[in-house]
């Protein structure tokens, strides 16, 4: 289909501990359209986080291949790659991931910066993104002075201000209470709806039936990969 954003052919990943090879993900194939919220599901161990930093090219392939627009992640050089996650993607994860000496503006504006946007660009960027998520009021607070669930909306407009074409999040809402949860996860859908292609990677049945799609893996294979039944 014309509108496919990422593509993964055959994709194998194995971990070697000394004599010991463990293959983490067995030529997995599955396709992910501009727009669409793909949630990835399966029990601890199955591969789901290996699909995500496989895929977004964060980690090396041992077979197949993942295409970005076309481009062959795996084909480009340590630096390109890089340089494409910079332009091309956002990334969520539970443990937040912010610097504490920094307040919640510069940690938006960091990867940008990063990412070659000129100082001035970078912080207007940060503070409209932050002001997009309800965290207008928050700019200068350092991680510490804030709750679990602001931590996490810094970490999703820090994924959200470089422009991403899709953004990658690994269990985005398994650090928080159930009610913080649910206003990430409606501040997902709602950046869903305006078009941000999402792939959620996630223990929760909750989260997983926010998703277009859902993929279940077990023992490094995708074992269905079926549209979520929504509510009529």
């Amino acid at each position: 289909m014309d509108d496919a954003l990422l593509v993964a052919e055959g994709v194998r990943k194995v971990y070697r501990t000394g004599a010991e090879e463990v293959e983490a993900l067995r030529a997995v194939d599955f396709t992910v359209h501009e727009g669409e919220w793909v949630s990835v599901m399966g029990p601890s161990g199955s591969g789901k986080t290996t699909l995500l930093n496989c895929c977004s090219g964060l980690d090396d392939i041992d077979g197949g291949r993942v295409l970005l627009d076309g481009v062959d992640l795996h084909g480009l050089s340590d630096g390109q790659r890089t340089r494409n996650r910079a332009s091309a993607m956002g990334f969520i994860f539970q443990a937040y991931n912010l610097i504490p000496v920094f307040s919640a503006v510069e940690n938006v504006e960091l990867p940008l910066l990063l990412a070659g946007v000129d100082a001035k660009e970078a912080r207007r960027r940060a503070a409209e993104t932050l002001e997009r998520v309800g965290l207008g009021h928050r700019l200068r607070h350092r991680p510490t002075e804030l709750s679990g669930g602001e931590q996490q909306r810094v970490t999703v407009a820090r994924a959200l201000a470089g422009k991403p074409r899709v953004v990658w999040a690994d269990e985005p809402t398994g650090a928080l209470d159930s009610e913080t949860a649910s206003t990430v996860m409606e501040l997902l859908r709602d950046l869903n709806r305006e078009g941000l292609t999402l792939i959620v990677v996630t223990h929760d049945e909750g989260v997983g039936a926010s998703a277009h799609r859902l993929i279940r893996m077990r023992d490094g294979r995708i074992v269905s990969d079926e549209p979520v039944a929504k509510a009529s």
